[in-house]
């Protein structure tokens, strides 16, 4: 990174520190804290097989979807890295300060994600733990490597809210689809905090807008036309993620409909006029990508509700 650019980061970084502030006080003031405990059926419970002498998981004990339990472990999985993202977003935004207060923040609260989570999975047997373990170890081995590493905070930060978005809808369709009550209620009460950490990042990015927004457009079209959370470097993510989009837990018509349409209305993206020519290129290649999707998803959906097309 060039003196020029660290000095420019430094300055949106300074900026963006009051609005931090504040929105980390919001963010207090609404969050609802509430006990990982309370949601696990502890009585369902009974030991596993190794020293404490109990029955091996079989497929059989689970009583949620496999498309359900695909999705689960990646959620899981997401969230048991959480000290490597700790790390990554803590060195881009500085140990000190309103920047440091919230990333702690951020991180014990999804915390308690994981904690409910492995709890939930292990006392209903939904899972093999085992397998769970080793992908756990192979997950955390591997670190965390964010996309946009060394393209600066604006893409940092607009990564992270379009991935809490995108976390809500998941969270919210893996319960639906779950089979589970039980399973249905923790996974509505993680949305809800994920919309709130979504709300705050998003904020920033409204004040990045109004700071610079030649800069700001074109890094949200860096990170809105090639998006991939952190979730997609979990180990098999590919083929787990295709069991649960098979099932409906996130297609691509949810992900241009639930996450990129809203983000890019709320924001104002394509009707902004205060751009220079690099901003309007970014600003037409994101109207292009969201027009190029939204034809991929109505052709496909066109093929799936042809008679002819289905028989072949």
């Amino acid at each position: 990174m060039t003196d020029k650019t660290e000095k420019h980061e430094l300055g949106i970084m300074t900026y963006l520190a009051p609005v931090v502030a504040d929105n980390l006080d919001r963010h207090l003031g609404l969050t609802k804290e509430w006990f990982p405990h309370q949601f696990v059926p502890w009585s369902e419970g009974s030991n596993f097989d190794g020293p404490l002498g109990g029955d091996p998981w079989e497929p059989g004990q689970s009583r949620i979807s496999e498309h359900a339990r695909a999705s689960l472990i990646v959620a899981l999985l997401g969230e048991d890295n959480l000290p490597s993202y700790f790390f990554t977003i803590l060195s881009a935004h500085g140990n000190n300060g309103a920047w440091a207060e919230w990333v702690r923040q951020w991180c014990a609260e999804e915390a308690r994600h994981s904690v409910v989570l492995r709890d939930y999975l292990h006392t209903t047997r939904a899972v093999d733990p085992v397998a769970l373990e080793r992908a756990r170890m192979a997950h955390m081995a591997n670190g965390y490597v964010n996309a946009h590493e060394g393209d600066g905070v604006l893409r940092t930060i607009m990564m992270l809210s379009m991935s809490e978005l995108q976390a809500r809808v998941v969270h919210r369709s893996t319960g639906m689809i779950s089979n589970d009550p039980i399973c249905d209620r923790i996974m509505a009460r993680l949305a809800a905090d994920e919309n709130l950490h979504m709300i705050f990042y998003r904020n920033l990015v409204e004040a990045a807008l109004e700071i610079d927004p030649e800069d700001a457009m074109v890094a949200l079209c860096d990170v809105i036309t090639v998006f991939g959370g952190p979730a997609q470097q979990i180990p098999d993510f590919t083929a787990l993620s295709q069991q649960f989009k098979k099932a409906g837990v996130y297609t691509s018509r949810m992900h241009i409909d639930s996450v990129i349409n809203p983000y890019v209305r709320h924001l104002r993206l394509l009707d902004r006029t205060d751009l220079g020519p690099a901003g309007r290129q970014a600003q037409d290649r994101i109207g292009r990508y969201t027009n190029r999707i939204e034809l991929a998803c109505r052709r496909f959906e066109s093929m799936r509700q042809d008679p002819q097309l289905q028989s072949n």
